[in-house]
């Protein structure tokens, strides 16, 4: 007797599209991986924990004290999740009624905001930022603000690289005062640390900030990220949240890598990824193919180019892997390019370069 399990699942699960990430749609195949906006340079630990019999705590108290002197924070502001994807996820299964509820987001923009709303049953107004500046439509956040308990934005935002003007930040958390939680998801902010607005949750106790060691601290591999906000917001979340999240290992790797020593690397690291950005970027606009070059705040830039998909699969076929935006609102042709190491960004100019003078010289000598 066949049974079509597909009818068993939720309808909303049936009809869900769910996030593509990096290694999902097999950008894994290539000799240089720059579609994940991981870091390019690798941290070696090992793990001092050697036996494992044991359930870990539910909020290890080592990872949250050294995250609360990383950040200047209290530790009673802090919550450790998977990466800071599960804060998205738990903050829609503590704060939203399904089929009641709305989040907010404003794309172009990451998906996991949308995905999660989808899956919870909860629904999505989607805002768009204002096309070419990236940044915050506050006049129709406003106007659409009724039923919304959460209003997720990304500072740096991803895949834009821009900065989200602090003032706007500052607007928007005083128009949903009292009505909505405002979620600035700060998983890039290390490359831009100036702006990060943990200083605004002592004013603002609607204020939510997610974290992550994913992209700077190079540990896109442990899947430990945070989510900071006023002790009552965390005392919600630590209701919702899975008995055992953060594994043994997995807190002994965080632990070490906020030791000052590990941090002071870290920056290096970043400004070493910031210099290459600046190079990559110079460098970009002097090739035929490209059409536009965005500014960015972070590990990654946003290129628009002329004949994108032939782009994006010679680069593919050659082991360059980018990630194409291709589909997202106001981001047609566009590709983002996370920064590799020196030698990776001139391998993919002298590829870019190439494929350059193949066609469009080739297009010239024909007429």
């Amino acid at each position: 007797m066949s049974i079509n399990i597909l009818k068993l699942a939720r309808s909303n699960v049936q009809r869900l599209i769910p996030y593509q990430s990096a290694r999902r749609i097999g950008g894994g195949h290539g000799d240089i991986l720059l579609n994940a906006n991981e870091s390019s340079k690798p941290v070696f630990f090992e793990s001092k924990k050697k036996s494992f019999h044991r359930y870990p705590e539910c909020q290890p108290n080592n990872v949250i004290s050294s995250y609360a002197n990383y950040t200047n924070l209290s530790c009673n502001q802090i919550l450790v999740t998977r990466g800071a994807d599960e804060g998205i996820e738990l903050l829609i299964k503590a704060f939203c009624e399904p089929g009641q509820d709305a989040i907010m987001y404003c794309p172009p923009t990451y998906d996991m905001y949308r995905v999660n709303a989808e899956i919870h049953g909860v629904e999505i107004k989607e805002i768009p930022t204002i096309k070419n500046t990236w940044q915050l439509d506050l006049l129709n956040i406003q106007l659409n603000l009724n039923r919304v308990k959460l209003v997720y934005v990304c500072n740096p935002n991803n895949p834009t690289g821009n900065i989200l003007l602090k003032q706007d930040l500052i607007s928007l958390l005083k128009i949903t005062l009292g009505h909505s939680l405002v979620v600035i998801d700060e998983a890039y902010i290390e490359f831009s640390p100036k702006e990060s607005m943990t200083n605004y949750l002592k004013k603002y106790p609607n204020l939510v900030i997610l974290r992550t060691l994913s992209k700077a601290f190079a540990l896109a591999g442990i899947r430990c990220g945070f989510t900071l906000a006023n002790k009552e917001v965390i005392d919600i979340l630590n209701k919702v949240i899975s008995p055992y999240p953060i594994s043994a290992p997995v807190s002994d790797i965080a632990v070490q890598s906020l030791e000052i020593a590990y941090i002071k690397l870290m920056q290096d690291r970043v400004l070493d990824s910031n210099n290459n950005r600046i190079w990559l970027i110079d460098q970009l606009k002097n090739i035929h193919c490209v059409e536009k070059v965005f500014q960015s705040n972070a590990n990654y830039i946003l290129v628009k180019f002329f004949m994108f998909k032939q782009v994006f699969q010679n680069l593919w076929d050659k082991g360059v892997i980018l990630r194409s935006q291709n589909n997202k609102i106001n981001l047609k042709n566009c590709i983002r390019i996370s920064i590799g190491t020196r030698l990776e960004s001139l391998r993919l100019i002298k590829e870019l370069k190439i494929f350059s003078k193949e066609i469009f010289e080739g297009k010239t000598s024909e007429k």
